[in-house]
Protein backbone atom coordinates (compact mmCIF):
# COMPACT_ATOMS: atom_id res chain seq x y z
CA UNK A 1 0.00 0.00 0.00
CA UNK A 2 3.29 2.29 -0.15
CA UNK A 3 4.74 1.88 -3.45
CA UNK A 4 7.96 3.21 -4.81
CA UNK A 5 7.27 2.79 -8.10
CA UNK A 6 4.09 4.10 -9.77
CA UNK A 7 4.18 2.47 -13.66
CA UNK A 8 1.50 3.68 -15.59
CA UNK A 9 1.25 2.35 -19.50
CA UNK A 10 -1.14 4.37 -21.90
CA UNK A 11 -3.24 5.74 -19.18
CA UNK A 12 -4.94 8.00 -21.50
CA UNK A 13 -5.61 5.48 -23.87
CA UNK A 14 -7.14 2.69 -22.33
CA UNK A 15 -9.10 4.83 -19.29
CA UNK A 16 -10.66 6.43 -22.51
CA UNK A 17 -10.64 10.05 -20.73
CA UNK A 18 -11.01 12.83 -23.12
CA UNK A 19 -7.65 13.86 -24.68
CA UNK A 20 -7.30 16.73 -22.71
CA UNK A 21 -5.61 15.24 -20.28
CA UNK A 22 -5.11 17.45 -17.46
CA UNK A 23 -7.38 15.52 -14.99
CA UNK A 24 -5.11 12.32 -15.33
CA UNK A 25 -2.07 14.14 -15.38
CA UNK A 26 -3.65 16.10 -12.03
CA UNK A 27 -4.12 12.90 -10.33
CA UNK A 28 -0.69 11.67 -11.34
CA UNK A 29 0.71 14.33 -9.75
CA UNK A 30 -0.82 13.72 -6.41
CA UNK A 31 0.01 10.47 -6.38
CA UNK A 32 3.43 11.09 -6.41
CA UNK A 33 2.76 13.79 -3.99
CA UNK A 34 1.56 12.26 -1.22
CA UNK A 35 2.82 8.89 -1.84
CA UNK A 36 6.55 10.15 -2.65
CA UNK A 37 6.98 7.68 -5.23
CA UNK A 38 8.83 7.48 -8.46
CA UNK A 39 6.42 7.65 -11.57
CA UNK A 40 6.80 5.93 -14.85
CA UNK A 41 4.58 6.86 -17.50
CA UNK A 42 4.37 5.39 -20.85
CA UNK A 43 2.34 7.65 -23.22
CA UNK A 44 2.44 9.24 -26.77
CA UNK A 45 0.28 12.24 -25.28
CA UNK A 46 2.09 15.50 -25.63
CA UNK A 47 0.49 17.55 -23.59
CA UNK A 48 1.25 15.08 -20.82
CA UNK A 49 4.97 14.72 -21.33
CA UNK A 50 5.42 18.64 -21.22
CA UNK A 51 2.87 18.77 -18.40
CA UNK A 52 4.37 15.84 -16.11
CA UNK A 53 7.19 15.01 -17.15
CA UNK A 54 10.58 15.72 -16.04
CA UNK A 55 12.74 13.35 -17.94
CA UNK A 56 11.65 11.47 -20.91
CA UNK A 57 13.69 8.73 -22.77
CA UNK A 58 13.07 7.78 -26.57
CA UNK A 59 13.90 4.97 -28.08
CA UNK A 60 14.09 3.25 -31.45
CA UNK A 61 10.35 1.14 -32.68
CA UNK A 62 12.27 -1.55 -33.55
CA UNK A 63 15.31 -2.06 -31.52
CA UNK A 64 14.72 -0.20 -28.65
CA UNK A 65 17.51 1.32 -28.75
CA UNK A 66 17.79 4.39 -26.48
CA UNK A 67 18.31 8.00 -28.93
CA UNK A 68 17.66 10.58 -26.37
CA UNK A 69 16.68 11.28 -22.75
CA UNK A 70 16.17 14.39 -20.64
CA UNK A 71 13.65 17.28 -19.52
CA UNK A 72 11.02 17.10 -22.43
CA UNK A 73 11.26 20.88 -22.99
CA UNK A 74 15.21 20.33 -23.05
CA UNK A 75 14.93 18.26 -25.40
CA UNK A 76 12.38 19.88 -27.78
CA UNK A 77 14.43 22.80 -27.31
CA UNK A 78 18.50 21.22 -28.15
CA UNK A 79 17.75 17.48 -29.26
CA UNK A 80 19.50 17.30 -32.78
CA UNK A 81 17.83 13.61 -33.86
CA UNK A 82 15.48 14.10 -36.22
CA UNK A 83 13.12 11.31 -34.72
CA UNK A 84 12.71 12.97 -31.35
CA UNK A 85 12.15 16.31 -32.54
CA UNK A 86 9.43 14.70 -35.27
CA UNK A 87 7.65 13.65 -32.04
CA UNK A 88 8.19 16.24 -30.02
CA UNK A 89 6.27 18.81 -32.97
CA UNK A 90 4.16 15.98 -34.33
CA UNK A 91 5.60 17.32 -37.60
CA UNK A 92 4.90 20.97 -37.36
CA UNK A 93 7.11 22.51 -40.16
CA UNK A 94 10.38 23.88 -39.41
CA UNK A 95 10.91 27.23 -38.01
CA UNK A 96 7.59 26.75 -36.28
CA UNK A 97 7.82 27.19 -32.42
CA UNK A 98 5.44 24.81 -30.85
CA UNK A 99 3.36 25.24 -27.68
CA UNK A 100 5.74 24.90 -24.87
CA UNK A 101 8.60 26.72 -26.96
CA UNK A 102 5.98 29.63 -27.36
CA UNK A 103 5.55 29.17 -23.49
CA UNK A 104 9.12 29.35 -22.97
CA UNK A 105 9.41 32.41 -24.90
CA UNK A 106 6.61 34.49 -23.04
CA UNK A 107 7.93 33.56 -19.78
CA UNK A 108 11.81 34.40 -20.79
CA UNK A 109 10.07 37.68 -22.23
CA UNK A 110 7.91 38.18 -19.13
CA UNK A 111 11.34 38.05 -16.98
CA UNK A 112 13.14 40.86 -18.73
CA UNK A 113 10.70 42.90 -18.97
Amino acid sequence: MNPEILFFDEAIRRTRIDPDSRLLDDLIWNLRDNLGATVVVVTHELASIFAIGNTASFSTPRAGTMIAKGDPKELLAHCTDHRVRAFLTRGEEDGQKSDAEKSDVKKSEGSHG
